[in-house]
């Protein structure tokens, strides 16, 4: 009887230590952290010097302009990510870790700070909210550089995780940032745009990593490349502060 009881207690031990397993391995889901920046480099574009066009009273002219203007609708971030995937306790005592050469994951820039994004709870954008967002960034209707002409749906980029969610190849809307070919190109800046579903335009900025290093914009290499909301339309000068978060695989 001594025997048959301490299999029983045996069994039922194992069994609670497989339900509380299995419990806290569905709700605790590898999340993004916080990541920490150098910033290094800020610049925006230059006016282009005017040219001058003779005028002769009685001559009517001709005249086929080009120009370029900045966008008010949109920053830009670029750069490199080193890190490291560890194996820690809560008060970030490293039990082990593993260095990352070249990382693959995702980074993330929101306006929304520490406790304030539920990552459980991430979605696609909506792009049928894209009015409602355009409205808070102050972005009109027949603007060429407005969110859906930006951001497009059907567009193939990578499958991905986010805090243990998987988003298959073209899900969310995206965009292919450039790269030293002065255009978008599949596996290269590929940029996704997320929500927190509990709100309609808590946007937030996906930048996926691809493993190796890809010549950017500019012509050096770089990790990700990436696009942000931000209004400067009219008299609006105020800067917007972005939280950037990283999920390293």
């Amino acid at each position: 009887m001594e025997d048959k009881n301490r299999t029983s207690w045996i069994y039922f031990s194992f069994f609670v230590a497989l339900a509380f397993l299995l419990y806290f391995g569905a709700v605790i889901a590898v999340e993004p952290f916080g990541a920490n920046y150098t910033n290094e480099i800020s610049s925006t574009a230059q006016p282009d010097a005017p040219q001058s066009i003779p005028a002769q009273a009685g001559n009517v002219t001709q005249l086929d302009i080009f120009g370029y203007t900045t966008t008010q609708s949109w920053q830009g971030y670029y750069g490199n990510v080193t890190g490291t995937i560890i194996l820690a306790d809560s008060y970030d005592k490293v039990l082990y870790n593993w260095s990352l050469a070249a990382p693959e994951g995702e980074v993330y820039a929101s306006v929304n700070g520490s406790g304030e994004i539920d990552w459980g709870n991430v979605a696609c954008f909506n792009m049928d909210n894209h009015l409602a967002l355009e409205t808070l960034y102050n972005i009109s209707t027949d603007d060429v550089d407005g969110v859906n002409e930006t951001f497009k749906t059907g567009n193939s980029h990578d499958p991905f995780y986010t805090a243990g969610a998987f988003f298959d190849t073209g899900t969310c809307a995206s965009t292919q940032i450039f790269d030293a070919s002065g255009q978008g190109n599949d596996n290269s800046f590929e940029e996704v745009l997320l929500t927190d579903a509990s709100s309609p335009v808590q946007t937030i900025f996906a930048s996926l990593l691809e493993e190796e290093d890809i010549v950017g914009f500019d012509g050096n290499y770089y990790d990700f490349e990436m696009i942000v909301l931000e209004n400067g339309h009219g008299t609006d000068t105020a800067m917007t502060p972005y939280y950037f978060y990283v999920e390293l695989q």
